[in-house]
């Protein structure tokens, strides 16, 4: 018996595997290019969370019918890829099929996968009408041209050939089709192969299993590049979403320790540093301007964005025809990342200034101050991401680096400084009205 295919196969199962290992690498190296945040608090709820919204897929269902299409899709594709193991040990070892010693078992198994994958197949081709011939709006967006169009439409073709290959193999291979057992699905497209040899039906078999396992290893490595990422990031970014109520804002470190400072009775305002520490300590900046400002589990929120875009059309800034797109505040921040990362491989492992920054390159003035933050987007989304506090961060850099917030913003900061409430009106003068 030839070794060379055994030989083939791992040669390509290795590279798969050590590219995507190289891929994941630098994707944690990227996220890790945010601030630390402690997020190691209530850890029972973080893994309700993540059973709940990520495996149990909670909040896909608000929307029923994308909802019931995407788990198919999900669990469908997900348990499919359990014969992965068989596939790999065949094509290691020159076997066939090892697992088909356990009888029944196996039949029940491989009966699962085919009604699995015919209804993903159907699914897939269900969300490929709705995204390129129904044309919901929210996948037509100014964002979503280019690109983040083609990647959508890739994935679906990526999987309805992955289903397809899936159920050739079996029809085509004589050994199973001879069980009877187990081929549920498969026994109807084995007619559109009758007539032909065993020969024949043997390579196309093995034609077949060689494109199903070396498209699952493209698709792996596909996952990188495309929006799909969340297949693996859902997980942690779930368990690492916020647990405060929303509307509830984080302040600012650097802020609340200045004004602790200025209350504390024992402290001199006036005095200088310690001569050990004087210059030591970087000026602390408020707000964020660029990707490194943001903290970890905003980046590993923009790695884990969907673009599904139901924060968009559930944001009303949006439907009232401002410039604002939580989602694309999530693309613009992930390519944003993307680009500060291949900056960081040209230049062996160090970031060279390349004159750009995530406010005014990528996100404006505009959409910034279009937000009402009504947390709208945050409650939409499916996997927990949190655009607004990405809004919110860069608005506080707007404010407290440049000055540079909205007249009406600033008149009532004005008020609230001089009159303590942000009306225009002295605080003795407020109860005037009740002598009109």
């Amino acid at each position: 018996m030839s070794i060379i295919p055994n030989i083939l196969f791992a040669i390509i199962l290795i590279a798969g595997i050590g590219y995507f290992t190289k891929n994941v690498k630098k994707l944690i190296r990227n996220i890790n290019l945010g601030r630390d945040i402690d997020v190691s608090d209530n850890k029972p709820q973080r893994w309700k969370n993540m059973a709940r919204i990520a495996l149990g897929q909670s909040k896909m269902v608000s929307r029923p019918i994308a909802g019931f299409l995407h788990i198919i899709v999900y669990v469908g594709f997900v348990i499919i890829n359990i014969e992965v193991l068989e596939i790999i040990i065949d094509g290691l070892f020159g076997t066939h099929r090892i697992f088909s010693a356990t009888g029944i078992i196996y039949s029940c198994l491989i009966g699962t996968f085919e009604i699995l994958a015919f209804l993903v197949f159907v699914a897939v081709i269900i969300f490929w009408i709705r995204r390129n011939v129904i044309k919901l709006q929210r996948f037509w967006k100014s964002e979503m041209k280019g690109w983040p169009k083609s990647d959508g439409n890739i994935i679906l073709y990526f999987e309805m050939v992955l289903m397809t290959l899936f159920l050739v193999m079996n029809a085509t291979d004589v050994q199973f089709q001879a069980m009877h057992s187990g081929n549920v699905i498969s026994q109807f497209i084995t007619p559109l192969f009758s007539g032909l040899s065993d020969g024949t039906l043997h390579m196309i078999e093995r034609t077949a299993w060689w494109l199903h396992i070396t498209g699952i290893l493209i698709f792996l490595n596909y996952l990188y590049f495309s929006k799909h990422l969340h297949i693996l990031l859902a997980f942690p970014n779930t368990y690492y979403g916020s647990l405060k109520p929303k509307g509830e804002l984080d302040n600012l470190e650097a802020v609340t320790k200045e004004v602790k400072m200025m209350m504390d009775p024992n402290i001199d305002p006036f005095a200088a540093p310690p001569e050990d520490e004087s210059g030591e300590e970087e000026v602390a900046k408020f707000g964020a301007s660029d990707v490194q400002d943001l903290s970890w589990v905003q980046l590993l929120n923009a790695y884990t964005c969907t673009e599904c875009g139901r924060c968009t059309s559930e944001c009303p800034a949006n439907q009232t025809g401002k410039k604002l797109s939580p989602r694309k505040i999530m693309m613009d921040t992930r390519d944003r990342l993307e680009e500060v990362g291949k900056n960081i491989d040209a230049n062996n492992g160090v970031f060279n200034d390349d004159g750009k920054q995530l406010f005014g390159d990528y996100i404006t003035n505009e959409e910034l101050w279009a937000c009402t933050s009504c947390n709208a987007c945050v409650e939409a989304c499916p996997v927990s991401i949190n655009p607004l506090s990405i809004i919110i961060d860069m608005r506080r850099y707007l404010v407290m680096e440049q000055s540079a917030a909205p007249v009406e913003l600033n008149n009532m900061m004005t008020n609230i400084e001089n009159n303590g409430a942000p009306w225009p009106y002295n605080q003795m003068d407020r109860l005037n009205w009740k002598d009109e």
